[in-house]
């Protein structure tokens, strides 16, 4: 009897916890297709006044643009579950004011609309592409393998460091595909174009954006990333 109880106990908790992780997972689908319209909205025509300009579908906008976070998104779940930790994407949000912990807002701020509005304010001459963030939390299993020594339980800033470069390092690598690729197929410039472009607003450090969370993790590690990704970017721009 009892054992027939803890079966279906385990079999309801197991239950429960697909069903919250494919939640989390459809959350963050939806907010990766909503922040790739918006990205594609504010880089395309929509913004732009002058109909002399050679712009690029608006779905073939998202559609990269989709497929680039999501590369991004994959890649640093995985590092994170190789260092016994999940990672929950979200909208950048603003919340500290000013450098003392009391500084803050009574909530945080979201900044989705700051593409759409740089975007207006320019004339779709100026882009913005950072408007995502993470949240990580260390699994169960990183607390159990470490057991009797909870103070290193918690992920350090080099672990979220490595975590994040990992994303801005698969866009750099879409991105040289996308320009080999353009060779046969030549809408992959742009994929490649606007992985780039990802990666480099990827390293700004402002705020929670995944810039801040390498920069302050390991310093050599952002700038190793901002010189490698500046210089694809110049040598990009010299012969396309």
């Amino acid at each position: 009897m009892d054992k027939t109880q803890n079966n279906n106990n385990i079999y309801k908790n197991s239950n429960s916890l697909f069903s919250m992780e494919w939640n989390e997972l459809t959350k963050e689908v939806v907010i990766i297709f909503l922040a790739s319209l918006i990205l594609g909205i504010s880089t395309s025509k929509f913004f732009a006044f002058s109909s002399t300009k050679n712009y690029p579908e608006l779905y073939l906008l998202v559609l990269f643009f989709f497929v680039l976070i999501m590369f991004n998104i994959l890649v640093k779940k995985f590092i994170a579950y190789s260092l016994d930790a999940d990672i929950q994407t979200k909208f950048w949000s603003w919340y500290q004011t000013g450098f003392a912990r009391k500084s803050h807002f009574r909530r945080p701020v979201p900044m989705l609309w700051v593409p759409l509005l740089l975007a207006f304010i320019s004339r779709g001459m100026l882009y913005w592409l950072a408007i995502l963030e993470f949240e990580i939390k260390p699994r169960v299993e990183r607390v159990a393998r470490r057991q009797g020594l909870y103070r290193f339980s918690e992920m350090t800033d080099w672990d979220i460091a490595v975590i994040t470069a990992a994303g801005v390092f698969v866009n750099l690598i879409l991105s040289v595909l996308g320009y080999i690729g353009a060779s046969w197929v030549p809408p992959l410039a742009l994929f490649g174009k606007l992985n780039l472009y990802y990666a480099f607003w990827s390293l700004v450090p402002l705020s929670g954006l995944d810039g801040t969370k390498i920069f302050f993790g390991s310093r050599k590690l952002w700038f190793m990333l901002f010189v490698t990704t500046a210089a694809v970017l110049i040598y990009s721009l010299m012969i396309l």
